[in-house]
């Protein structure tokens, strides 16, 4: 009996990865589909800094778009600060809170991280995101 073998196909490349963190799921939801719009294969969405840490660890996002308010908090910025500093991901905060003091903080903290306001459109993230991973 003779036996065809079927050349083996190259593995697609390997798309830029986004973490998303967000606590609102119709929010993550939207960034996911204008992430995936944007050529970007969304390695996880993160509903919390405990959540994005661990996902972090195992699957070295590109980029992480980060809410700053998480589970009631403002933790959004201690664990973009982390993820700078520790997995050196570049940072985009998409946030409802964008007052002068809040912006402030993330300056000092995490220092060039741009801030959208929410809701994100497509063009703005993609100037964001150009900016902070020089693609």
């Amino acid at each position: 009996m003779i036996q065809l073998q079927m050349p083996r196909l190259p593995s697609p490349p390997q798309g830029r990865r986004a973490l998303i963190i967000e606590d609102e799921f119709l929010i993550a939801l939207d960034l996911e589909t204008t992430m995936f719009k944007l050529g970007f294969d969304v390695c996880a969405l993160a509903p919390s800094a405990s959540k994005a840490r661990s996902l972090a660890m195992s699957d070295q996002p590109d980029v992480a778009l980060v809410d700053i308010c998480l589970e009631g908090g403002r933790e959004g910025i201690e664990i973009a600060r982390w993820l700078r500093d520790v997995c050196e991901v570049p940072i985009v905060f998409v946030t409802a809170h964008s007052d002068a003091d809040t912006v402030e903080r993330i300056n000092e903290q995490v220092p060039d991280a741009p801030v959208l306001a929410k809701p994100a459109f497509r063009h703005t993230l993609a100037n964001a995101i150009a900016a902070v991973t020089k693609h």
